[in-house]
């Protein structure tokens, strides 16, 4: 494993654009970001080129089945995108600053919307392993219990020490998300998304706390993305993909291996979702 700098500098994300650059001129305008069981999205790319992340300075490799470690750059529904095919999570022992590196190197790229994706949980006990569910807000208990990404010394040529957070996705985006879910006749909830450390899932208890408290669905992932993307200025889509049911009771255990057969009922709605998104920026 990589060692864990707590920060950056500007000069050392650089370099990762640096060594992109050399491989490839493609210019993104979208990124996404395809969580576990989710992958099979980047396949529908046309490819203008494909990088192996372990061949990146600085990026984590990941560690956890169904997230690939490749950049996708091409074109999709008339937009040029990188697709981040696998990323990395707190949980594996990274520090926030790995975590989200790819989100500064994107932003060094010139890309200008992120459309992030996860499988969650069900918080939201109307929810059923299969259905999608549009972020509106999301709560973030771990940068709330003092691992916020942007934690530490501030680059302000990436954006401004206290970013605002009151829309931290586009609401607009949203819209587009909605309309290309009801032309597409794929169900879409909205709701909360909650964001943990993991990697244990939650227990009963917990669920019961994470929905007195607000939320819809709980993950492992996203938030540290989302809050480094809103710091640069990006607009930002979020979809969740539920993978199991809510655990209210502690008669449904969850596994890792559901979670992954969950993305294979949801990749398609996914895709149709996306599709649509794009074909109407």
């Amino acid at each position: 494993m990589l060692s864990a700098p707590d920060f950056f500098t500007l000069e050392e994300i650089d370099e990762v654009v640096s060594a992109i650059r050399c491989r490839t001129d493609f210019e993104p305008r979208v990124a996404l970001i395809l969580g576990s069981g989710l992958g099979g999205v980047a396949e529908e790319v046309d490819a203008a080129a494909v990088l192996a992340t372990a061949e990146l300075p600085h990026w984590p490799r990941t560690t956890v089945e169904g997230h690939a470690g490749r950049l996708i750059f091409g074109s999709l529904q008339g937009q040029k995108v990188v697709i981040l095919q696998g990323r990395v999570h707190f949980y594996e022992g990274y520090t926030m600053a790995q975590v989200t590196l790819p989100i500064r190197v994107m932003q060094r790229l010139g890309v200008e919307i992120l459309i992030v994706t996860n499988a969650a949980g069900a918080v939201n006990p109307d929810f059923v392993p299969g259905d999608l569910m549009l972020i509106t807000d999301h709560i973030n208990f771990v940068g709330m219990a003092g691992f916020n990404p942007l934690r530490g010394p501030n680059l302000d040529e990436l954006g401004p020490r206290f970013p605002d957070m009151s829309q931290a996705y586009d609401r607009a985006l949203q819209g587009l998300a909605l309309a290309s879910a009801e032309e597409a006749y794929v169900p879409m909830h909205k709701g909360v998304y909650a964001g943990v450390a993991g990697p244990s899932f939650e227990t009963p208890a917990e669920v019961r706390f994470l929905r007195a408290v607000g939320a819809d669905a709980v993950g492992m992932s996203t938030v540290p993305e989302v809050v480094v993307a809103r710091h640069g200025g990006m607009r930002v889509l979020g979809i969740s993909g539920i993978s199991n049911k809510a655990n209210l009771d502690g008669n449904t255990p969850t596994s890792h291996e559901e979670v992954l057969e969950a993305g294979r009922v949801l990749v398609p709605r996914l895709e149709a979702v996306l599709r649509g998104v794009l074909s109407r920026l």
